[in-house]
């Protein structure tokens, strides 16, 4: 008596087929993968090798006439030939520093909180508010900075002028702090407000990079600091704080490179003055992404290929800042690898 066999569909055959060639080269599903990683990072690196080049390329008739006096020059005339981005440069850092001052002890200590004090039950709304604040455009920011924060950080402006105006950064010309009659316009558009909103958009980045470090740190090591009698807060300050402190720092630095590249939260606040103006108190001077906002519209051919030069300045600053974060989060991501 003979059976008949029926043909198995040839996508059921190839289906079988898969895991035996995978157990025949069990390496394939490694070897495909690392070469889709690197093609992506490749293609990353193109992209920005590809911006910085058409950026110098469009910058190089405003570059190859200015030279050097490009970085000292402050005023902004590219028609006249005189131009240069040592003003905006100066806004640019200064506005980057005051928002560091604010937005890095928030960062810590909200981490510090979502890591080591909140419920179990309020963590993950945390995260997700904290993840939140950083999807909030900067114009909403820049609004809330125009309309709400600067009529009420100017008592904080003329306390700080009148009782630390010694220090150079915190002297105001032209108005006598003392005075509570004194014309309040001189503390509006200033570098101080601007940091302050920059802060807001600074500090969400900074505490996910805080926060994710924070969660790493040793189990044994957090209960032995408890085995001898340390409070919570000792524990925090020889454990989790020694072992964040590459995180803090690579934290730090890409909330430096965010705050440097802002642009629609300084546009609204701070209108430009071509001037290295190193008093943050009082009206200052805008940053280098607001003044290519600013003029871009009304930029003829040459003022064109300044502003190309302004933001290939921009861009090289932040790149090197970004990269200098990313090798010390990398650096200390391998180190509580290895201590583990």
């Amino acid at each position: 008596m003979t059976t008949r066999t029926h043909d198995r569909p040839p996508a059921a055959a190839a289906a079988e087929d898969v895991p035996r060639r995978l157990h025949a080269d069990p390496g394939l599903p490694d070897r495909v993968f690392r070469a889709v990683a690197r093609g992506g990072g490749g293609f990353v690196l193109a992209v920005m090798l590809l911006v910085g080049g058409f950026l110098l390329y469009r910058a190089w008739q405003a570059l190859s006439k200015a030279g050097f006096s490009f970085l000292t020059t402050e005023a902004w005339e590219p028609d006249a030939g005189n131009f240069g981005i040592a003003a905006v440069l100066t806004g640019t850092v200064l506005i980057a520093l005051v928002a560091i001052c604010f937005a890095v002890p928030l960062a810590i200590g909200t981490a510090l909180y979502i890591c080591e004090y909140s419920p179990p039950r309020l963590r993950q709304t945390l995260i997700s508010l904290v993840d939140l604040m950083a999807a909030v455009p900067s114009v909403v920011y820049g609004l809330w900075g125009l309309f709400f924060l600067q009529g009420h950080v100017l008592g904080t402006a003329r306390w700080i002028a009148r009782y630390f105006g010694w220090f150079p950064l915190f002297k105001v010309d032209g108005a006598d702090p003392s005075d509570p009659l004194a014309t309040a316009t001189v503390y509006t558009s200033s570098t101080f407000v601007a940091g302050i909103v920059v802060a807001l958009m600074v500090a969400p980045i900074a505490c996910s990079v805080m926060r994710e470090v924070f969660s790493q740190a040793p189990i044994g090591e957090r209960e032995g600091a408890y085995a001898l009698g340390a409070t919570r807060w000792g524990m925090i300050r020889s454990v989790v704080l020694p072992f964040g402190k590459g995180g803090m720092i690579g934290g730090t630095m890409l909330g430096l490179g965010r705050a440097l590249g802002e642009t629609i939260g300084v546009y609204l606040i701070i209108s430009p003055v071509f001037a290295v103006q190193p008093h943050i108190l009082q009206n200052g001077s805008s940053s280098v992404s607001s003044l290519i906002a600013l003029r871009y519209g009304e930029a003829s051919e040459f003022g064109m290929s300044a502003l190309m030069a302004a933001g290939l300045a921009l861009f090289l600053m932040t790149l090197v800042v970004n990269f200098a974060a990313s090798s010390i989060v990398a650096r200390s991501r391998s180190g509580a690898a290895s201590d583990s």
